[in-house]
C-alpha cells in the first residue's frame, strides 16, 4: 500500500470571513472540524464548564432514573452499580461509588469477571445480588442488549436502570428491542431528546450523578455545590479511553477531566501514573490513551477487573502501591500474549496470501481456541490498521463458546452493519461502527470468513489499495516547529472527530535511520531541511514501525531524500523538551 500526499483546499471566502479572528492555519483546522462560526470556534477553543455542559435532565428518561435513585438513597434501599470491566465501565463505576458514598447511600459495586461471566448482566450474578438484598441495579456501559437478563432481574424483584451508550438490539423486523427494566438511559435509543448523544459509559454515569444531585435527596445540602467536578477525573478518563468523539460535551468533559486528573487526590491514580512513568501534573490525552488505559484494561484481560476498581477507590497507600504494581505486571503479560497472537495471525495471513495468489479476502475473519478473547481487540485493531480492511478475530476461554472482537479498518465501514447483514453466524453482536464484539454460534467457525465476505459486498465499496493522506500544513522552516506546536495545542485534547493536525516535511535529506527498543521494533529518523540560511536537523520517531508503516520504512536511506508525514509533539524525556515529529507515513 502506497501513501500519496495532498493538502486541503483553501477555505471559501464566507467561511474565512466568519473565522477572521484566527490565522489561516487555525481557521483551516476549525473549518475541517465543522466549526464555521465565531461562536462555535470560541466554544471549541475555550470550552466552559458553566456554559457548555448541558442540563442532565434533558437526556431522555434521565429524570425518571434520577428520581428513582434519589428515592432509593432516601429510603436506604440496597442498590448495586453493575459496570463493565474496561476503562470506560471501571471509571464509571468508580465515580458512582464516590457519589453514592458521598450521598450516604446503601450500595455496592459489581463488576463481572470477563472470562468467567462475560460481558453485561448474567443470571448467576443477578441471583447472588438478589439474595444479598439488592432491589435496584444501575448499569454502567452495559445492559442495552441484555433483554433476557433484565427480564430475569425483574422476576427476582429487582428494578434495573440501564445506562449505556451502545446501540440497542433489533428484532427480526428491525424494530428496536429494549430491556424491560425500570427505565433505559441510552442516547442511542429512539426518542432521545438531548442535543448531544455521543457520551461514553463513564460520561453518562457522571451525567446521572449530576441529575440525581439536581433532583435532590436527604442530605443533598451536605454536598458542596460543584463537588461533582471532582468526579471528572474518572469521567474524563472514560471519555478519552473509550474513543468516543471528542466534540461537544465530550470535549468539555475530557478537557476538564484532564485538569482534575492533574491534581487528583486519588492515591491509586497517583501510584498508577508513577509506575507508568506519567507526570501527573502534565498528563495529556496521549498519556491516558497509551499509558493509563492499557493498564486498567489489562486487569480484566489478564486478571481481575476489581483490582483496577479497588486501585481507584482505595484510600490505603500501601494497598494502592500493591495494586498499581499488579496492574503493571499484568500489562506486561498482556503485551507478551498479544504479541504472540499477532505473530500467529500474521503467519496465517501470509499463508492465505499464498493460497489466494498474493491477495487477502475483503474481510479477515479467523480465530483459534487458544486465543484469549480479551486480547483480540488489540490484535484486531493492529491488523485492521495494517491491512485497511475489517478484521474479526475469535478465541475461547472459560467456556466452549467462541467470542471475539472486530475492527472496521476502513473509513465508511461499520462492523455493526456488517454483522447485521450476516446470517447464521452470531449468537450476540454489537458495538460501535468502528469496533465491536461478538459471540459465534457453535458451527460458525467453519464458514465465518465466507459469510463475512459475502456480507461485505453488500456494503458500499471501499478502497483497499493506495491511500491518500491529506496534510494540514507543509513545514518550510525548522524554526516553525515550536510555534506550530503551540498553535495546535489550543485544539487539544485530540481524539475521534478531532484528530491531531498532520504536517508534511517534503523532500528532506535523511541523515540517520536507527532502531531502538528491546526488540528494535521502534524507528528513529533524523532529517535535515535547508531554509536558505541554515540547515537544521529534525527528528521523527514511530513506535512499532513495521506495523504502523508497513514496508514504506524501507524507502528511508541515509543520503537520499524522503517526504515525512506526521504529528508534532514534545520529547518530554529530553532536556529542553525539543519538538519532534511522530511519524505516520512516508510518501
Amino acid at each position: 500500500m502506497q501513501t500519496m500526499l495532498s493538502f486541503h483546499d483553501l477555505l471559501d471566502e464566507a467561511t474565512r470571513e466568519a473565522l477572521h479572528a484566527y490565522d489561516d492555519f487555525t481557521a483551516g483546522l476549525l473549518a475541517r472540524r465543522g466549526i464555521i462560526t465565531s461562536d462555535a470556534a470560541e466554544a471549541f477553543l475555550s470550552p466552559s464548564y458553566d456554559r457548555h455542559i448541558g442540563d442532565p435532565l434533558l437526556i431522555f428518561n434521565m429524570p425518571k432514573a434520577a428520581k428513582r435513585i434519589a428515592d432509593a438513597i432516601d429510603s436506604q434501599e440496597r442498590l448495586t452499580v453493575w459496570s463493565d470491566y474496561d476503562c470506560d465501565g471501571i471509571p464509571g463505576g468508580t465515580l458512582l461509588h464516590d457519589f453514592f458514598k458521598k450521598a450516604k447511600a446503601n450500595f455496592t459495586n459489581y463488576i463481572p469477571h470477563r472470562h468467567l461471566e462475560g460481558f453485561g448482566l448474567n443470571e448467576i450474578g443477578l441471583k447472588k445480588l438478589a439474595e444479598e438484598g439488592t432491589t435496584l441495579i444501575i448499569t454502567v456501559d452495559c445492559g442495552i442488549s441484555d433483554v433476557e437478563q433484565v427480564a430475569y432481574a425483574k422476576s427476582l424483584g429487582i428494578d434495573v436502570i440501564v445506562t449505556d451508550h451502545h446501540l440497542p438490539r433489533r428484532d427480526a423486523n428491525g424494530a428496536e428491542e429494549l430491556p424491560p427494566g425500570f427505565t433505559v438511559v441510552d442516547p442511542k435509543q429512539e426518542g432521545e431528546t438531548n442535543e448531544f448523544r455521543d457520551f461514553c459509559g463513564g460520561g453518562l454515569a457522571w451525567k446521572l450523578a449530576c441529575a440525581v444531585l439536581a433532583v435532590g435527596f436527604k442530605g443533598r445540602e451536605d454536598i458542596p455545590t460543584g463537588w461533582e467536578k471532582w468526579l471528572l477525573d474518572m469521567a474524563g478518563l472514560s471519555t478519552i479511553a473509550d474513543m468516543v468523539p471528542l466534540t461537544g460535551e465530550n470535549r468539555v468533559i475530557a478537557k476538564y477531566g484532564l485538569l482534575v486528573m492533574r491534581k487528583s487526590p486519588r492515591i491509586g491514580f497517583q501510584k498508577l501514573c508513577s509506575i507508568a512513568r506519567v507526570n501527573q501534573r502534565f498528563i495529556t490525552e496521549d498519556d491516558v490513551g497509551f499509558m493509563i488505559a492499557p493498564r486498567v484494561n489489562a486487569a480484566s484481560r489478564m486478571g481481575d477487573p476489581r483490582d483496577a476498581f479497588e486501585l481507584f477507590t482505595t484510600t490505603d497507600e500501601v494497598r494502592a502501591d500493591e495494586l498499581a504494581k499488579e496492574l503493571e505486571k499484568v500489562n506486561r503479560s498482556r503485551k507478551a500474549s498479544g504479541a504472540a497472537v499477532t505473530r500467529a495471525a500474521h503467519e496465517r495471513l501470509e499463508k492465505r496470501k499464498e493460497e489466494l495468489g498474493g491477495t487477502l479476502p475483503a474481510v479477515i475473519a479467523m480465530g483459534d481456541p487458544d486465543w484469549r478473547p480479551g486480547l483480540l481487540g488489540l490484535v484486531a485493531n493492529s491488523l485492521a490498521e495494517e491491512y485497511g480492511r475489517p478484521v474479526f478475530l475469535w478465541g475461547r476461554e472459560g467456556s466452549i463458546t467462541a467470542k471475539g472482537s472486530c475492527r472496521a479498518g476502513s473509513k465508511g465501514v461499520s462492523v455493526v452493519e456488517l454483522m447485521a447483514l450476516t446470517t447464521d453466524v452470531f449468537v450476540e453482536a454489537g458495538g460501535h461502527a468502528a469496533s465491536g464484539g461478538f459471540t459465534l454460534k457453535d458451527d460458525a467457525v467453519f464458514f465465518f470468513e465466507e459469510r463475512m465476505c459475502a456480507a461485505f459486498v453488500k456494503l458500499p465499496p471501499t478502497t483497499l489499495t493506495d491511500r491518500t493522506l491529506i496534510a494540514d500544513y507543509s513545514i518550510e522552516h525548522p524554526d516553525d516547529l515550536r510555534a506550530l506546536l503551540k498553535r495546535t495545542e489550543q485544539l487539544a485534547p485530540y481524539g475521534m472527530n478531532n484528530p491531531k493536525p498532520v504536517f508534511a516535511l517534503q523532500e528532506c535529506a535523511v541523515t540517520q535511520v536507527s532502531w531502538f527498543g528491546k526488540g528494535e521494533e521502534h524507528l528513529r529518523v533524523r532529517v535535515t531541511r535547508d531554509d536558505g540560511f541554515n540547515q537544521a536537523e529534525l527528528e521523527a520517531i514511530t513506535f512499532f514501525a513495521r506495523r504502523e508503516l508497513g514496508k514504506s520504512w524501507e524507502r528511508l536511506e541515509v543520503g537520499k531524500s524522503a517526504t515525512l508525514l506526521g504529528t508534532l509533539e514534545r520529547d518530554t524525556f529530553t532536556r529542553g523538551q525539543p519538538v519532534r515529529m511522530r511519524l505516520l507515513a512516508i510518501a
